[in-house]
């Protein structure tokens, strides 16, 4: 399927790695022009150079979208690169632990603007040009919104904005066409998820226990099964979605346990 994409200048906020970089890949191969916004230049021309090799295109920028300004910035780059935004992927985050017992005011509010407050400031900078391209917009969220994990409040929190401001946004942004979705994560294999189950006992018989839990094939989500649907999102081929939180995670979230167990 022919989903459109061919040129569109799609931002892709940490898509050096993980599932950012899966969504990067899969958009290059349907010809578009991910740029790639993370926090390390040698991680993100890596990403640049394997879609390059694969014979697409790309661009990166070196921003830390935990400050503010360079959000800013970075936006207003794509605009002197490209002249045009056509696409918005907000995805740069990481689960970095800030609970309620052990955590505090100052890493509460660090971890907001980590998780959550770029994912507002990138679309407020580019929404002049996403409504002037008839853009659209995905957020990358978890399922800790909704499910808790325990130990991780302010990224719970982050998360729970995240779905919050795509219904909004979906609601602000209707009288202009733009669309504006989520994919919620739970269950996906990255370097991220790696280096954190090594940090558990026995992370292999907790890994075992984790995919075991999810109802579709026992496994997990991969990361090009979350972009393929990033990538759909941003087409008109879903042109008459928005405000949809969508889980692609094998049913892992919403069906009945009991299921894993027949």
């Amino acid at each position: 399927m022919d989903l459109g994409l061919q040129d569109k200048v799609i931002i892709v906020t940490g898509g050096a790695k993980g599932i950012g970089r899966g969504i990067a890949e899969v958009l290059a191969a349907e010809g578009a022009v991910p740029v790639i916004v993370g926090r390390n230049r040698s991680d993100n021309q890596e990403a640049v150079s394997a879609i390059e090799r694969a014979g697409g295109r790309a661009f990166q920028l070196v921003a830390e979208l935990a400050d503010p300004e360079e959000c800013k910035q970075a936006v207003r780059a794509v605009l002197k690169e490209f002249g045009r935004i056509e696409g918005l992927v907000n995805n740069a985050g990481v689960n970095d632990g800030i609970g309620l017992e052990h955590g505090s005011y100052e890493g509460f509010m660090t971890s907001l603007h980590r998780n959550l407050v770029h994912y507002y400031l990138m679309v407020h900078h580019a929404l002049a040009a996403l409504k002037e391209s008839k853009g659209h917009i995905v957020n990358i969220s978890s399922k800790t919104a909704e499910t808790g994990q325990g130990n991780t409040s302010a990224y719970a929190a982050a998360n729970g904005g995240r779905n919050a401001l795509t219904r909004e946004w979906a609601v602000e942004l209707l009288k202009y066409g733009l669309r504006v979705n989520s994919i919620v994560v739970a269950e996906s294999w990255t370097p991220q998820y790696a280096s954190w189950i090594q940090t558990l006992p026995n992370p292999e018989e907790k890994l075992k226990e984790i995919t075991s839990c999810i109802p579709m094939g026992g496994r997990m989500t991969t990361v090009e099964e979350i972009a393929n649907t990033v990538a759909f999102l941003l087409s008109e081929r879903s042109s008459h979605t928005t405000g949809q939180l969508i889980h692609v995670d094998g049913g892992y979230v919403h069906l009945d346990r009991a299921l894993v167990n027949r």
